[in-house]
């Protein structure tokens, strides 16, 4: 079975409510189940979370519903594009972007040619990151959410899925950073 029901889709069928208890400031390295190790779609390779922390000033976690090649959650594809659209001007701002989709590997594959996606894609066919983030799920694939982490790794900004707004827009998240860098003391 392909597409909508498939047999992901189908495991992902029962909502489950986003829930996400990590409060702003926690540090998520030292809470280990959300060290996750990925496939990064364009190159195969494995990588884990902690190998982009201090690579950048922020890692922004973007969490998306595909349902499977070319088939985009409505609500999540606009999104995609923007994120995609400006993904230089958010490396030029200090900010890295990991993509973060429940597609098996040879459907990311297609995802990240058919959208021309230059931010690292990296696939979770299993969910568990979305689970560990605590995401939620529903209508065949995990819901959306986003997570703004500093290059310490502490939770600076989240956004969990609601129907008023299924993805935070950027002028959130970095409304989000420059709130922090107001905060920090100047030397």
């Amino acid at each position: 079975m392909d597409g909508l029901f498939s047999r992901r889709s189908i495991q992902n069928w029962l909502p489950i409510p986003a829930t996400n208890p990590l409060p702003i400031g926690t540090v998520v390295p030292l809470i280990d189940p959300l060290n996750f190790e990925l496939h990064h779609v364009a190159t195969r390779q494995r990588i884990r979370l902690t190998d982009y922390l201090g690579q950048s000033d922020w890692l922004l976690l973007a969490f998306t519903r595909i349902f499977s090649a070319k088939q985009y959650c409505p609500l999540c594809y606009p999104h995609i594009l923007e994120l995609n659209a400006t993904y230089e001007q958010l490396q030029d701002r200090g900010i890295e972007v990991l993509m973060i989709t429940s597609t098996e590997l040879p459907q990311s594959e297609i995802v990240l040619q058919d959208l021309g996606l230059k931010m690292p894609l990296l696939s979770d066919p299993s969910r568990a990151s979305f689970r560990d983030y605590q995401v939620g799920q529903a209508l065949g694939a995990p819901l959306p959410a986003q997570f703004l982490l500093d290059a310490t790794g502490r939770l600076i900004f989240k956004h969990l899925f609601s129907f008023i707004e299924p993805n935070a827009s950027l002028d959130r998240v970095l409304a989000a950073i420059d709130r922090v860098r107001l905060e920090m003391p100047h030397h």
